[in-house]
């Protein structure tokens, strides 16, 4: 699969026994429809953020192309502390999260997920964010 943001080639990474897609260039991460709900203990609270968060962007037309059917995705805007717009197939094959986005969101999640997957993102954006100042 190519990286729907740089379109660079992805691997594949398995995160508590889910395979996700993994952009080594730009961190990019792809989740199929239903993986997120995968990575987390209690599913629902998924769907209960995407309703109570997102705004009014759920409709806006994006610039990226879906991975699997070639359309372009819709942007969805999840009001947290600061914003976070998900990138999501309107035929629902899944999201797109640009670098740092899963982990923000994860966060968001705090309550439900497991730790372990946290962690894991945590040290996977941590160790390819580049140095201020550096």
């Amino acid at each position: 699969m190519r990286c729907v943001a740089c379109k660079k080639p992805m691997v594949v990474l398995e995160l508590e026994q889910v395979e996700i897609d993994y952009c080594l260039a730009c961190s990019g991460i792809w989740l199929d429809s239903g993986e997120l709900e995968l990575l987390v203990d209690r599913p629902l609270s998924v769907q209960e953020l995407f309703l109570s968060k997102a705004t009014g962007q759920q409709s806006k037309r994006g610039s990226r192309k879906c991975p699997i059917c070639r359309r372009r995705m819709n942007i969805m805007e999840i009001e947290a502390p600061k914003p976070v717009q998900i990138d999501h197939c309107s035929h629902d094959h899944g999201l797109w999260f640009d670098r740092g986005e899963l982990e923000e969101i994860m966060g968001m999640l705090a309550g439900s997920v497991n730790s372990r997957v946290a962690d894991l993102l945590h040290h996977m954006f941590q160790d390819n964010n580049p140095k201020a100042g550096g």
